[in-house]
């Protein structure tokens, strides 16, 4: 059994996950690869990157015969109370198929909501939620402020027993299928995390306003939304007053390990393709396989998917363990985002004149990469936190 570098034994998946991560890799290969023609051809033709409702459907409802719904939901919610680290195995297969599909609910918005959802809260919201019932999403980023909560601008002001919310957020994913949202506001005094506080806003809640959809790389869209004299009931107060950040931080601690694991199976994907390609390709009369070039990306990618799936495994036991994993978050979450643009670039040049076609998943992945770069705190910041929670040793 392996450690983790503070000594925490890291189990390899026991018997009953790695059958529910098989039959995760048989529907993504027998589900979901087979979309992927349809959903690359809407999306080369400027149409919305996505599922039409007549292919999701019965995906959804296959998923859900499969028990493939709340895999890491509590069992007392009607999951499957998978650990961390099955969830992050199922995420990595996942991540081969640019086909956007996930399994109800979404993993990042539930940690928040167990860890903090009050009785009231969790039979109005987390209950449907985890049943997936109810989609969310969560308002973090502003203009100009980024991935620096000091620069947090909206605010939350109290007014007998509501809240009246006035600010904008940025770069929201799933406001158009969300019920409801979960939104930082300030409602104290503090320059960084101090005085933030998580609201719970539901869809069509007067002053909530859909300011405008921004398309972005990937075939992914965002959402700028505004808050005009936004007014919820104290009870929307989604955990403590003032101390909304900490849920916040694992949530995104979780969306971190996510994206570790979902990058781990892209570059599986285009490390695939690559060799693929390698073995069936001549130039000048020599195979590609035989170049040593083609060799040496082979041999580096094989070298740092398995790293990276060394550093997930890593992160979840310590994060299963109870311990803080936000320096161990972030740095895989600048490792396997880079680690991925490289693997999938190589494949792309690889593939020559084709690889920079719409016809194949690899540019579609690479832009999803390079967008990842950004979500959940760009690579700089990162890095700086890094250093700096070592350098207080």
């Amino acid at each position: 059994m392996a450690l983790t570098t503070d000594g925490i034994a890291i189990p390899p998946l026991a018997e009953e996950h790695r059958m529910v991560r098989d039959l995760v890799v048989r529907f993504v290969e027998r589900d979901l690869m087979p979309l992927e023609p349809a959903v690359l051809k809407r999306e080369s033709e400027g149409q919305r990157y996505g599922l039409t409702p007549e292919e999701e459907a019965p995906l959804l409802a296959k998923a859900k015969e499969l028990g493939l719904y709340g895999l890491d939901v509590p069992e007392e919610f009607g999951g499957a109370d998978l650990p961390v680290s099955a969830l992050m195995a199922i995420e990595e297969e996942m991540g081969r198929t640019v086909t956007p599909f996930i399994f109800p609910p979404d993993s990042p918005n539930l940690h928040m909501l167990l860890a903090v959802a009050n009785p009231e809260q969790r039979m109005q919201y987390l209950d449907p939620y985890a049943r997936g019932e109810m989609r969310s999403s969560i308002a973090i980023s502003e203009p100009g402020a980024g991935g620096d909560p000091a620069g947090m601008t909206t605010r939350a002001v109290k007014e007998g027993d509501s809240w009246v919310i006035n600010g904008r957020k940025i770069w929201v994913s799933g406001v158009p299928r969300a019920d409801f949202i979960i939104l930082m506001a300030r409602t104290g005094e503090g320059k960084r995390q101090e005085g933030v506080t998580a609201f719970i806003v539901e869809r069509g809640t007067p002053g909530f306003i859909i300011e405008r959809e921004i398309p972005m790389i990937g075939g992914r869209r965002t959402y700028e939304l505004v808050f005009e004299d936004c007014r919820v009931h104290e009870r929307q107060i989604l955990g403590q007053l003032g101390a909304g950040y900490a849920p916040m931080q694992l949530r995104l601690n979780v969306r971190r390990l996510q994206m570790g694991a979902r990058c781990t199976g892209m570059a599986r994907r285009a490390l695939d393709m690559l060799c693929e390609q390698a073995k069936n390709r001549s130039t000048f009369g020599v195979p590609l396989a035989d170049r040593q070039a083609i060799q040496w990306w082979i041999a580096e990618a094989a070298t740092k998917i398995h790293t990276t799936r060394l550093m997930v495994r890593d992160a979840a036991a310590k994060m299963a363990a109870g311990e803080d994993v936000r320096t161990e978050a972030s740095m895989l979450k600048v490792y396997a985002t880079e680690m991925a643009q490289e693997v999938l670039d190589n494949a792309m040049q690889t593939f020559g004149a084709m690889g920079m076609t719409k016809e194949l998943p690899l540019q579609l992945m690479a832009s999803q990469v390079r967008v990842q770069r950004i979500y959940e705190g760009p690579s700089e910041v990162h890095r700086m936190a890094i250093a700096r929670r070592l350098l207080k040793g």
